[in-house]
């Protein structure tokens, strides 16, 4: 696909100084720059670069002024980075605008769909199945019975939508995540072996939940595993039975989470962090990566460690933590000393 200075502009409500039919179809770094690449400048550090790119188009603040000649034209807009991601968003739902069912393809009969669907060969779904407008659906997807998807979700290839699933408007569900597989739920019995616990529940993803790759989120025993709006996950995590995650919390790659717990809104939880099951984690907490959870948490915290405390002490502690060879040979060389009178 290619576009013009001139369209890029319309779409982003920019400003063209240069050539506004110089046409682009690609992107790249303002210092990998080539002829028919777009680019943008948002950070003073990489200013240098302009002057030498190759880069056909380049988006930058309203308030750069050149102070050297430059060959690339540019497109004056308010915030570059912002206007560089709007950009990306739009080219993706242009690139992902595909619709009709390619074959072969499983459809139940009972199973529903609305305008502008697409689904990818080699899908699967099932009875009473219940999608909205504009979803679109990639090769080798199971979408299980009575899941709901509401408009404008995409599913990205692999994905494993296990039955009575729930999901919102505007989800981004990605290759190879499973949702809606059994809480990992066995109870012992008197012969020393376990025995399964029927998981009845479900999962739903409120709107606007990113799901990333290989991310599993396990249907609740009973009731629902519930994410709120506009939560986001990371790659490969693994969300329990029962669990329930408040609005706008991001979570990254590798992180566990047990069942049960409940986490609060606008909490940022940072790569394989260990979070035990049947507590509850407050409001805009922030954990720091590597973390071990094991105790409820209050709103606002910051925390670090395993098991983890006040993230200004950990600091501080970290100091003394490091130097514990050093303090070990002093007080075995004191001993040695005393020992020796």
């Amino acid at each position: 696909m290619k576009f013009t200075a001139s369209q890029i502009a319309g779409i982003l409500e920019g400003e063209i100084d240069g050539n506004p039919d110089v046409a682009v179809h690609k992107l790249a770094k303002i210092e990998e720059g080539e002829i028919g690449s777009l680019t943008f400048l948002a950070n003073p550090k990489y200013t240098s670069f302009i002057y030498s790119t190759e880069s056909s188009i380049t988006l930058v603040n309203k308030d750069f002024v050149p102070e050297q000649t430059i060959s690339t034209t540019l497109i004056k807009v308010d915030d570059a980075y912002e206007s560089f991601s709007k950009l990306l968003e739009y080219y993706n739902q242009v690139k992902n605008n595909k619709t009709g069912l390619e074959r072969p393809i499983f459809l139940s009969e009972s199973a529903s769909y609305g305008e502008n669907f697409y689904l990818g060969a080699f899908s699967y779904l099932g009875n009473n199945v219940k999608i909205g407008n504009n979803v679109k659906i990639y090769p080798n997807v199971y979408i299980g019975d009575n899941v709901i998807i509401a408009d404008d979700v995409l599913i990205f290839a692999g994905a494993k939508i296990y039955s009575e699933t729930i999901i919102g408007k505007g989800c981004v569900i990605h290759s190879g995540a499973i949702i809606g597989a059994d809480g990992f739920g066995f109870a012992p019995n008197s012969n020393g072996e376990y025995s399964k616990v029927p998981q009845t529940g479900n999962v739903i993803l409120e709107e606007n939940v990113d799901v990333g790759a290989g991310t599993t989120i396990d249907r609740a025993t009973l009731g629902s595993t519930i994410l709120r709006n506009g939560v986001k996950l990371d790659n490969q995590i693994q969300i329990a039975h029962n669990v329930e995650i408040g609005e706008h919390t991001a979570i990254a790659a590798q992180t566990g989470i047990a069942g049960s717990t409940k986490i609060g809104k606008n909490c940022k939880i940072g790569g394989q962090v260990g979070i035990v099951g049947h507590i509850t984690i407050g409001d805009r907490v922030r954990i720091q990566a590597q973390s071990g959870i094991g105790r409820n948490l209050k709103d606002d915290e910051l925390i670090q460690g395993s098991p983890a405390f006040n993230y200004a002490d950990y600091n501080k502690s970290y100091v003394h933590f490091k130097n514990l060879p050093k303090l070990v040979n002093r007080i075995n060389d004191l001993e040695n000393k005393i020992g020796d009178k």
